[in-house]
């Protein structure tokens, strides 16, 4: 799997979290001696899928460009309990004044990318592919959103300006499936159009409309089967709602091209991680 990019927005992330810790300052840093020195390492304490290293780098970065860190596996790689991830050399206080706000970035991110590869596995060998949603926590999209491809999944719109996705109260608002898609043509016409539906009878009137994509929302899975026939690849296909580790393969064997999961990135556990200081001069 190629690296993914890096989302513009990091340092402007990292500033925010270090301002909404750090505050007008770190009091208890102010134990340590300024000239003192440090090492320290950050070790896992459960398997998972590392993800969120070049957060917590700019973190440091930030506090004091003194600190040198080293790591000894990569974002979108296995770890395992137990596990050195990277060593770190520099100014104490900068040391302990960051790492919260580092562990942070690297816990939810980890967490975000392991939760993502149980469903990338789970429907292994079909045609499907996993999608994330808008389901994110505030403020942090970008961050999960590449976290999302350091586990195996795939992004999709970003937000509410790069695509449409026609759903159930912009049809009643507009008022119909027709409707809605023409305005959306007539506004943005270079943008893709993707139109949730659902039941049989609306693939049908987003298909004649000349919709790019349909989303079918809560189909069980003989309905999947039966969308996937009527449509004849006519256009792509995600499936969506209610999707559990336990009924995401009988949704991939439907042969819908796509399947969204919110709980991917809404319902994170952070992975345990620990950094803990080493030697100190």
């Amino acid at each position: 799997m190629d690296k993914p990019r890096l989302p513009p927005d990091l340092v402007e992330t990292v500033k925010r979290a270090l301002v909404e810790d750090v505050g007008s300052g770190d009091i208890t840093a102010l134990l340590i001696g300024a000239d003192t020195r440090a090492h320290a390492q950050v070790i896992s304490r459960e398997q998972a899928i590392l993800c969120g290293t070049a957060w917590f780098d700019e973190v440091f970065k930030q506090l004091d460009s003194q600190v040198q860190i080293t790591w000894h596996t990569l974002d979108g790689e296995p770890i395992s309990p137990n596990q050195v991830l990277c060593n770190l050399t520099g100014p104490a206080r900068a040391l302990v004044t960051g790492e919260r706000t580092a562990l942070n970035f690297l816990q939810l991110l980890s967490g975000t990318a392991t939760n993502v590869q149980r469903y990338v596995k789970a429907i292994s060998g079909t045609r499907a592919c996993i999608l994330d949603t808008r389901k994110t926590l505030p403020g942090l999209r970008s961050a999960q959103k590449y976290a999302v491809r350091c586990g195996g999944g795939t992004n999709h719109r970003l937000g509410l300006y790069d695509a449409f996705l026609i759903k159930e109260n912009h049809i009643l608002a507009a008022g119909s499936i027709t409707q809605a898609i023409a305005a959306a043509r007539h506004h943005a016409a270079q943008l893709p159009v993707e139109v949730e539906v659902e039941t049989l009878e609306q693939v049908k009137e987003a298909l004649t409309a000349g919709a790019d994509s349909l989303l079918l929302d809560n189909f069980a899975v003989p309905q999947l089967r039966e969308a996937v026939a009527l449509v004849q690849s006519q256009v792509k296909l995600e499936a969506s709602g209610g999707v559990t580790l336990e009924t995401i393969r009988a949704i991939a064997e439907t042969e819908v091209d796509f399947i969204s999961v919110g709980a991917m990135t809404k319902d994170v556990q952070a992975v345990d991680l620990s950094m803990r200081i080493t030697e100190a001069s």
